[in-house]
């Protein structure tokens, strides 16, 4: 089995961390990182639509996907530094939470972190990716705050229209 630590921009220290703190010494642990496509179609479209009919080389799209790679690639080396014990890197592209429920797959545990309103508790504190990945991932799920949660009354009181 395997450990499999979502890395994200600004929250994967936190990840690594786990995963350093729940891995078993010869666990594997795999660094998932998933390159949005989006930015870099949205920048092809607008170019051929607009700006580069009769002049591919030109497409803004595919250094906008080079630079994300290269980004994604340092973003990696950094998790596997911060780790300090080998890992396999995986870098893949496409929808994300699609890709990292896919990539959890005959995982033993998916380590990701809150990424949405992290200044209380609640289901707020999850962007719509990892909601989706929650919700969706094949192995158990390892939540965990980038930084100290918030103080608030536990348990919440209940719903107003109660």
């Amino acid at each position: 089995m395997s450990a499999v630590v979502w890395i994200t921009e600004g929250t994967w220290p936190a990840c690594v961390d786990a995963a350093l703190g729940r891995a078993a010494p010869g666990e594997e642990i795999v660094l998932l990182y998933v390159r949005d496509d989006t930015v870099a179609e949205t920048a092809h479209g607008a170019f051929a639509g607009l700006l580069g009919r009769g002049r591919p080389e030109r497409d803004p799209g595919h250094r906008i996907e080079g630079l994300s790679e290269s980004a994604a690639r340092r973003l990696l080396d950094a998790a596997a530094r911060r780790l300090g014990r080998p890992a396999r890197q995986v870098l893949t592209h496409g929808r994300t939470e699609r890709k990292v429920v896919e990539e959890a797959t005959g995982a033993g545990l998916l380590i990701c972190a809150r990424d949405g309103d992290r200044s209380r508790l609640g289901p707020h504190s999850l962007g719509p990716a990892t909601r989706f990945v929650v919700d969706h991932a094949p192995c158990p799920v390892l939540l965990v705050w980038p930084e100290e949660a918030p103080s608030t009354e536990l348990p919440p009181p209940p719903p107003p229209h109660r």
